[in-house]
């Protein structure tokens, strides 16, 4: 009998909590109808460097949002089968208790962050959970999926091979997809899109900044002029 080292302890609490994690998305993605698309992901060298650099982020101190088990959520709450729209953020809010997965969505906090504000105003609506959008089929993600609590773009390099991935693969099994780019980091991911229609507007965020109004490019009446192009079900915004 020997006694395990804290290396080793610390080695076989990570491969514990990965695969937990792991488990956790499978049966949520088989549910939606994403395995096939997440699963080969998740079972990647990629993934696990993923997860490993944010268990050595809190190891060390530095908090991250959301939580582990809210960064899939827009898969979950969005079925496969039902994606029409793919409205894309920059980062995860970056304060404690706001983000839950789906971007620009504030179900945890039950008030509006600034940029759900200014989207509701363009919308003439006053939402807090955006679970009801996905539903209906707009998958609401950020160019990176968690950020480290109030450092905007901390996580943008390490989510960068399965933002790539996501969104290869939805160009090339969900052709004509309306995408919806805000801000600079998300019209960077334009050159991957090139079989799905783009509509692109300013960040949300940027306006809140600036104080100002924001530029929205009416893209909420836009996307359902392509759906209906399209003879797809319209979004109830």
């Amino acid at each position: 009998m020997y006694l395990l080292t804290n290396i080793q302890i610390k080695t076989n609490k990570m491969e514990t909590n990965i695969n937990k994690f792991k488990n956790q998305i499978k049966t949520d993605s088989k549910t939606s109808g994403w395995d096939a698309i997440l699963n080969p992901f998740v079972d990647s060298k990629s993934f696990d460097y993923v997860f490993t650099s944010l268990e050595s982020a809190v190891d060390n101190g530095l908090r991250f949002t959301p939580p582990f088990k809210d960064v899939f959520n827009a898969f979950k709450e969005c079925k496969y089968d039902n994606v029409k729209v793919v409205i894309v953020g920059q980062d995860p809010y970056p304060q404690l208790g706001s983000a839950d997965g789906l971007a620009f969505s504030c179900s945890k906090k039950g008030t509006a962050e600034k940029s759900l504000e200014y989207i509701n105003k363009a919308i003439g609506k006053d939402h807090t959970d955006l679970r009801y959008w996905a539903n209906q089929g707009v998958l609401l993600i950020n160019t990176a999926f968690t950020v480290e609590v109030n450092k905007i773009g901390s996580h943008y390099n390490l989510w960068k091979p399965f933002t790539n991935y996501i969104f290869s693969n939805i160009n090339k099994h969900k052709k004509n997809t309306v995408f919806v780019l805000m801000g600079k980091k998300a019209e960077e991911w334009e050159t991957l899109l090139f079989d799905c229609k783009i509509l692109k507007c300013s960040h949300p965020a940027s306006a809140a900044y600036k104080g100002g109004e924001w530029d929205h490019n009416d893209v909420f009446n836009k996307v359902n002029l392509e759906l209906q192009k399209q003879n797809k079900p319209l979004i109830i915004w």
